[in-house]
């Protein structure tokens, strides 16, 4: 099923992809963010009238804070391993969070290049409660590409 114009994506169902393949189902994405600097160039116009113009800058790059359930997922744990490690030449890599609609189909990708795991934080559990005992992960990232 498509959107029709002027619908927006509803949060139906994420997933993480790790070099093109699927390691994990997500409950939550938040925190995604990236910035920019900003180059501020005055001049003067041939007449002395100033002209400011605003042009980019380095990206700074950026973070995303995902939740997960705790799995038996090997390939996102040695992701995390490796980061943790400081292996950067076997913890870099190429990741995208898609979101999904209710048939599974992919609707929005964030592609984030050279990403690794940066903070993990395991979930609170309580004896005698039935939850899911949860990881949230912080990745950071060089770049972003939106799709």
């Amino acid at each position: 099923m498509s959107l029709s114009s002027g619908d927006s994506i509803a949060a139906h169902n994420f997933a993480l992809q790790i070099d093109g393949v699927q390691v994990e189902y997500l409950s939550e994405v938040s925190a995604l963010s990236l910035e920019q600097d900003v180059i501020k160039y005055v001049q003067n116009s041939p007449k002395g009238v100033p002209s400011v113009k605003m042009m980019p800058g380095i990206s700074q790059g950026g973070t995303v804070t995902v939740t997960r359930g705790q799995t038996h997922s090997t390939s996102f744990s040695s992701w995390i391993n490796d980061s943790m490690r400081g292996d950067m030449s076997s913890a870099r890599k190429n990741a995208s969070i898609v979101f999904m609609d209710y048939e599974n189909k992919p609707l929005k990708r964030y592609d984030l290049r050279n990403a690794w795991c940066c903070k993990i934080e395991s979930g609170a559990p309580k004896a005698g409660e039935a939850s899911v005992l949860t990881e949230q992960v912080t990745i950071t990232f060089e770049e972003l590409v939106i799709g």
